[in-house]
């Protein structure tokens, strides 16, 4: 067995004491994340049971029979329902001009500006890609601004550019261009 000088004894005490302190001082903060840890982990429970119970209640409305058809005459009213197997499926309903919403484009696809951008856009009053192509100098550093971007930002992503060619209808050009 190896001997220890006096010098081996003082290193390896000051270790095991500086190892001990080290500890004490760490412990108060592992209740502290212990506390967090536990606080997330319960909360996650909840969730999951609250996912659970939709889960439960999802399978309960498709396990249940569909309900009768409202009709909108008495007449209508007096005839027998028709089995569920014996129904026909009903269409889904088609978008027409009066249905869709044709006073905004799709700004998240200039680059540079993503649906986060186009809701900001939309409360400045911008949804059209006319509205960019026509902002003039000073109202693009105003709009920069009020966006909390760089100034030159709108310039450097070529909004205006990316605008025309959309307006224009060179969907695919655009892709290939800006990705």
């Amino acid at each position: 067995m190896p001997e220890f000088t006096t010098n081996q004894w003082a290193i390896l005490f000051l270790v095991l004491v500086l190892g001990w302190l080290l500890g004490l001082i760490s412990r108060s903060g592992g209740k502290k994340w212990r506390r967090a840890y536990e606080a997330e982990r319960d909360a996650r429970a909840g969730e999951q049971a609250e996912l659970e119970a939709a889960r439960t209640r999802i399978a309960e409305l498709e396990a249940a029979p569909p309900a009768a058809p409202v009709r909108k005459h008495a007449a209508a009213a007096v005839r027998e329902p028709v089995p569920p197997a014996v129904q026909e499926p009903v269409a889904a309903p088609v978008a027409t001009a009066g249905t869709l919403d044709l006073t905004r484009d799709d700004l998240a696809r200039i680059r540079g500006i993503g649906p986060a951008g186009e809701r900001r856009l939309n409360e400045e009053g911008i949804y059209r890609y006319s509205d960019i192509t026509g902002l003039t100098r000073d109202e693009e550093v105003a709009l920069e601004r009020r966006l909390g971007a760089d100034e030159g930002y709108i310039d450097q992503e070529q909004w205006r550019e990316q605008a025309a060619m959309l307006e224009a209808g060179k969907i695919d050009e655009h892709r290939a261009t800006y990705g």
